[in-house]
């Protein structure tokens, strides 16, 4: 599922693809998945990009925004107009198998001339749209934002601008780590004191931008336990708790998320960003970097988790 670091990574690198650039269409390919009158939308010029927690809004002239929920399995793809010259002539898919090294040409060129983010997914190389777009946006002088999620959980909602704060999922958002001060957060961990602090960190509004990679990973930080109750932390424990999620998100957003740079390797295999900064997440079965105890995974707030026995108590 996309998190945090993977919005903000989509939010700074569509920057530099949409910024001042002007929408001509709106095409949907599934009517749950955008929400109000495209036709507003039509017409107007990226202004600006923001991002609440695991949302992006896109800012548009004239008192329109774009804004986007990726939910388990969304993705943001921008094919640029040179890709789209060319595209008739390229496969659909990038394969992996013994055939991966003639399609080396093909990736470089695609990694010049896409971005994206989200769900990890053959998408990101697929010729689009495909059966799993939802939403295309086209820019004036070439370029297209295409929307894909193949579970319909996510959305694009068109809105006006002065009330984006007032949408029922913005403002029901607690801050975000880097902006919560650590007497704040130990006394919403009180106010769940019963609960695992798990599921507790996992509540946006108790924390903001928390998914299940981060919460593993910032309380092995912390050294806590997931099923322990969020009662029985105490102050200190959770001014680390709060330091660990704003490091290993720094991480993850300096290591490019699940960006197509890290996702597709020049010889058309794919990557994996957690190995640049994971220390127990899909880590099971191998040794902690701490103590060399066996990393273990198992369920807590019907999530898979992963913790280390030993520096977790």
């Amino acid at each position: 599922m996309p998190e945090l670091p993977e919005v903000e990574t989509i939010k700074r690198g569509l920057q530099g693809f949409c910024l001042n650039k002007k929408i001509v269409r709106v095409k949907s390919y599934c009517d749950k998945s955008l929400i109000g009158p495209r036709e507003i939308a039509e017409g107007r010029t990226v202004e600006k990009f923001r991002r609440f927690g695991k949302a992006l809004v896109v800012d548009l002239s004239e008192g329109v925004s774009l804004m986007v929920h990726l939910r388990m399995t969304g993705q943001l793809v921008w094919v640029s107009s040179s890709e789209e010259e060319t595209q008739q002539e390229e496969p659909s898919s990038i394969s992996t198998s013994k055939n991966a090294v003639s399609n080396v040409e093909i990736i470089k060129n695609l990694i010049k001339n896409r971005f994206a983010g989200g769900h990890p997914s053959d998408n990101f190389t697929d010729k689009l749209p495909n059966k799993q777009t939802r939403v295309e946006i086209e820019f004036e002088g070439g370029g297209k934002l295409f929307f894909n999620d193949q579970r319909k959980f996510g959305f694009i909602k068109i809105l006006p601008t002065d009330e984006v704060l007032q949408d029922k999922f913005i403002a029901s958002l607690a801050p975000e780590p880097w902006k919560m001060e650590a007497e704040d957060f130990y006394q919403r961990l009180q106010r769940h004191k019963n609960s695992p602090i798990k599921a507790v960190i996992l509540d946006q509004k108790v924390i903001c931008g928390l998914g299940n990679i981060y919460a593993d990973e910032a309380l092995f930080y912390a050294g806590i336990l997931p099923t322990r109750k969020a009662g029985e932390v105490s102050k200190t424990e959770a001014k680390l708790l709060l330091k660990g999620a704003c490091e290993v998100m720094e991480k993850s957003i300096n290591s490019g998320g699940s960006t197509m740079a890290t996702y597709v390797k020049a010889d058309g295999t794919k990557g994996d960003y957690l190995r640049l900064f994971a220390q127990v997440f899909r880590r099971e079965g191998e040794p902690c970097n701490r103590c060399g105890t066996e990393i273990i995974k198992t369920r807590v707030a019907g999530r898979g988790t992963h913790i280390c026995p030993r520096c977790q108590k």
